[in-house]
This record gives C-alpha cells, sequence and structure tokens, in this order.
C-alpha cells in the first residue's frame, strides 16, 4: 500500500501524536511492506486558500504556485491518506488546515445530493483513497475534546475512514511514563497489523486505545504539578 501522512504538528517527528503514529505504521510494516511518505506541513510552502474558486472553473488550476500542486498530485497517487496531527482549539493546526483548504481544486462547482446533504462533484477519481486521521491531545479525557476534529474529518471524508483519538499524549515524549505508554504502543501497533491484514481495527481493540493511560485526576494532578 502506498501511505502518505500529512504530519500536522510544528514538532516536526517530535510530536506527541507522531509516536502514536510511528507505531502504527510499525504494525502495518510487520504486516507486509509498504511505501510511506510523510510530509511535515509546517515545512511546506502552502499559501491559504483566498476562496475565490478558480480551481473549480479551470480544470483544478489554483491560482498559488506553491507546494501544493505536487501534495496533490501525491495525494491522488496514494492508497492511504493519514492525517497525524496534535488537538489545537479542537483542530487541526494552521498548517494542515491551509493543505486541508487547498485540497479544493479536486472538487468543482457542481453539487449533488447524498442521503441527507449536499457535496461537490470531483474533478477527478479519488475514489480508490482511504482516510486516516490519528489525532492525540494533551487533556486526560476523550469526551469534550475531540468531537469537533472527528466531526469535520468525517464530513470531509465520508467514506472508508479510521480514527483514533488518545488522550493524555504528552506522555509519549516523557520516558518516565515508559511504564504506561510502552503497552500502548504496542495496542497501537497491533491496531496497525489489524489494519493491514483487514482494513479494519477491531473496536474492542479502538475501546482500549482511545481509554486514558492512567486515571484522569492523577494525569490532571501531574500536569498541575500537585502530584
Amino acid at each position: 500500500m502506498k501511505i502518505l501522512v500529512l504530519n500536522g504538528s510544528p514538532k516536526r517527528d517530535k510530536s506527541d501524536t507522531m509516536h502514536i503514529t510511528r507505531a502504527f505504521l510499525k504494525g502495518m510494516q510487520e504486516a507486509g511492506l509498504h511505501d510511506i511518505h510523510i510530509i511535515d506541513t509546517i515545512d511546506r510552502h502552502i499559501e491559504y486558500c483566498t476562496g475565490c474558486f478558480a480551481c473549480m472553473h479551470n480544470g483544478g488550476k489554483c491560482i498559488h504556485d506553491d507546494d501544493m500542486k505536487v501534495i496533490l498530485e501525491e495525494i491522488l497517487e496514494s492508497e492511504l491518506l493519514l492525517f497525524s496531527f496534535p488537538l489545537y482549539c479542537y483542530g487541526m493546526p494552521a498548517s494542515l488546515k491551509a493543505l486541508l483548504d487547498r485540497t479544493l481544486p479536486l472538487s468543482n462547482m457542481a453539487m449533488q445530493r447524498v442521503g441527507e446533504r449536499y457535496r461537490h462533484v470531483g474533478q477527478t477519481n479519488f475514489s480508490h483513497l482511504k482516510y486516516m486521521m490519528i489525532c492525540g491531545c494533551g487533556f486526560p479525557n476523550s469526551k469534550q475534546n475531540f468531537e469537533p476534529a472527528v466531526m469535520q474529518f468525517k464530513l470531509c471524508f465520508p467514506g472508508n475512514h479510521t480514527i483514533i483519538t488518545v488522550p493524555e499524549s504528552p506522555m509519549f515524549n516523557t520516558p518516565e511514563a515508559s511504564i504506561v505508554t510502552s503497552p500502548r504502543l504496542e495496542l497501537i501497533s497491533l491496531a496497525g497489523r489489524q489494519y493491514a491484514e483487514k482494513g479494519e481495527i477491531e473496536e474492542q481493540l479502538l475501546t482500549e486505545i482511545i481509554s486514558p493511560m492512567i486515571p484522569e485526576e492523577q494525569y490532571a494532578a501531574i500536569v498541575n504539578g500537585s502530584a
């Protein structure tokens, strides 16, 4: 499988969330070799979308001459598009959101009703793509935190998507926490193997992965320096 990882963290490979993503990819590689390319969006020249809609009228050509042209080509050549990012104000970091906005050239102005909503018709065929979101956050629980980012991802990619959200993710960059982070990373690697072999992750395993690694009150006390 050809996998394109879009790392939205400004911390690049030191990202808390990239620990999760690397464990998942490790599991996938254990199931079979895959072609993996990681793009650190913070290092790419990606102008903000101006909403001029020129791309939707002229065959997908954007007014900006930047790195998005090559990135869009790589997206279309991939089979799995993996968004890896930390939660910023309940959404994506700015550089990754800018990239997402600039995928507009893949659509045109025509729209069609699908179920209870309308969607733009694609200018090109990307039905072969699968989508994954791996997101970590610094809060000790998932409730009232990940919902906006999850909803946006589901609306942008309504089919063939898999979502992994992990609270307490700063612990992955803390060696002293390895007693709880190492077993969690093993579970995430197992999820990668399952996904590579079956195209999905067992619900019970996913539930274990997205649960807090230590009790919420204990984590909050550590963060607050009161433990």
